[in-house]
Parts: structure tokens; C-alpha cells; sequence
């Protein structure tokens, strides 16, 4: 069991990695299709794992990855990468228009990769496993899928630097933009409060069934429960078992 935890972390942490660089991309690739060359020229559309790095955003992804679960649970993996920065004045549409489709547009593309993978592995699943070599690759196949729907419901959160927080944001009246954006400073302690220090003084209190005490975990499960439905409609009512093929050896 540890040697499938501990393979299963670095698949996360290295899913993480090249799903952080796609949606970067996919903001980057966004505001240049929205008119503005801003990412282009600071580098940002690539995807370079370098040009998109956040060392808190992957820090919180390896924290999450190497803590102790056991079946039924399993691990999980996301964090952000560096906020790809843009010039509202140059995007059609209008300012706000233009953010609030730019900060969509990275969700959307992390969504749409995590499910299309999840749709590859329905069809290739059968053929991989063979041996212990190909069931890893479709665990990998399975992790990658998972770490971008998570990233997907994780990044909805209104918490700088998430993209939630630049949809709040967007949509507020002036004042109110005002005095959101305050919080931004804080934004990275507020994520890490909220998904290590907060469960931990549950669980040492005793109280850790309260949703925000195990959000983390709540993420964790929508995300299984999309892919579910992609891997295998037909017993998704059933309880399909996500975790069950993440433990899967031959």
C-alpha cells in the first residue's frame, strides 16, 4: 500500500504540473483571442512549465499529494500557477467582458482536458490492463483527468489567486470590486488556512463532518464523480468506483 501511495502522489504531482502549464495556456490563449497580446509578449503563452510557476501553488499540490489516505479515500493534488496578466483596454468585448472571459477561459480548458482524457480512458482502459505497466499508465491517464476537474472546482473559488476571485471581481459594482480586492494580499494564507489548518483543528476537535473542514475532499469527489459518469454512465448510479481503479493492480 505505500508503494502505490507514494506512486500515486508523484502521478499527482507530476499531473499537476503539466495541467498548471494548459491552463495557464488556456488564459494566455484566451486574452489573445480576445485581441490582447499581453501574455504573448511576457512570455506566458507557452507551454513551459517555467513561464507558469508558482512556488506556493505547488507546494500546497505536494502537501495535499503525500498525506496519508487509504481506501476508500485516496490522494489528491491541486494548487494555481503565476496569474497571467492582461490589458482589459485591448480586449474585445470591454474590460470587464474580457477578464471575466479570460479567467473562464482557463477553467474551460482544464475542464475540457480532464474530460477528454476521462474519454480516452473509457475506450483504452480495456486493452490496459495487462500488466503492471499498463495499469500504471492508466492510473496516469486516471490522475491527470482528475487533477484538472479538480482544478476546474478548485479554481472557482473566490480566493486571490484563483479564478474565482477575478469572476467576483468582474461582476461587481465599483465599490464593492473596491473592497474585494483588498483581500487579495491575503489570498494564498487564506487557501492554505483553509485546506491545512482549518481540517487539522477539526479533526483535533472532533468535528471534522462540517463541509468546509474537508472541502478539499468535497472537490476531490465531484471530481470522481464527472469522471464517473465519462468512464461509465451505465453504473455511475451504481457507485462507480473511481478510488477502486486508482488502487487497481494486477
Amino acid at each position: 500500500m505505500l508503494y502505490i501511495n507514494v506512486l500515486l502522489a508523484f502521478m499527482i504531482i507530476i499531473s499537476f504540473l503539466g495541467a498548471i502549464a494548459l491552463h495557464e495556456f488556456g488564459h494566455a490563449l484566451t486574452a489573445l483571442l480576445l485581441g490582447d497580446h499581453t501574455p504573448q509578449l511576457e512570455g506566458r503563452q507557452t507551454l513551459s512549465l517555467r513561464a507558469h510557476i508558482d512556488p506556493v501553488g505547488v507546494l500546497m499540490c505536494i502537501l495535499l499529494a503525500f498525506q496519508p489516505f487509504v481506501p476508500p479515500t485516496a490522494p489528491m493534488g491541486f494548487g494555481w500557477g503565476k496569474p497571467i496578466k492582461t490589458d482589459p483596454w485591448k480586449m474585445r468585448g470591454g474590460e470587464n467582458v474580457g477578464l471575466l472571459l479570460v479567467a473562464g477561459g482557463g477553467i474551460l480548458f482544464s475542464l475540457l482536458i480532464g474530460l477528454l482524457v476521462a474519454l480516452i480512458l473509457r475506450f483504452v482502459s480495456p486493452f490496459l490492463s495487462q500488466n503492471l505497466i499498463t495499469v500504471h499508465i492508466s492510473q496516469l491517464l486516471l490522475v491527470f483527468a482528475t487533477v484538472n476537474i479538480s482544478l476546474t472546482l478548485f479554481n472557482l473559488l473566490p480566493i486571490y489567486p484563483l479564478d474565482g476571485y477575478q469572476i467576483v471581481y468582474t461582476i461587481l459594482p465599483g465599490k464593492q470590486a473596491t473592497m474585494f480586492a483588498r483581500s487579495a494580499p491575503y489570498g494564498p494564507f487564506i487557501i492554505l488556512f483553509i485546506f491545512f489548518f482549518l481540517p487539522f483543528l477539526a479533526r483535533l476537535a472532533g468535528v471534522g463532518s462540517f463541509p468546509l473542514f474537508e472541502l478539499a475532499n468535497y472537490i476531490l469527489l465531484g471530481a470522481h464523480s464527472v469522471i464517473a459518469f465519462v468512464i461509465s454512465p451505465d453504473n455511475f448510479v451504481r457507485g462507480y468506483s473511481i478510488v477502486s481503479l486508482l488502487y487497481s493492480l494486477p
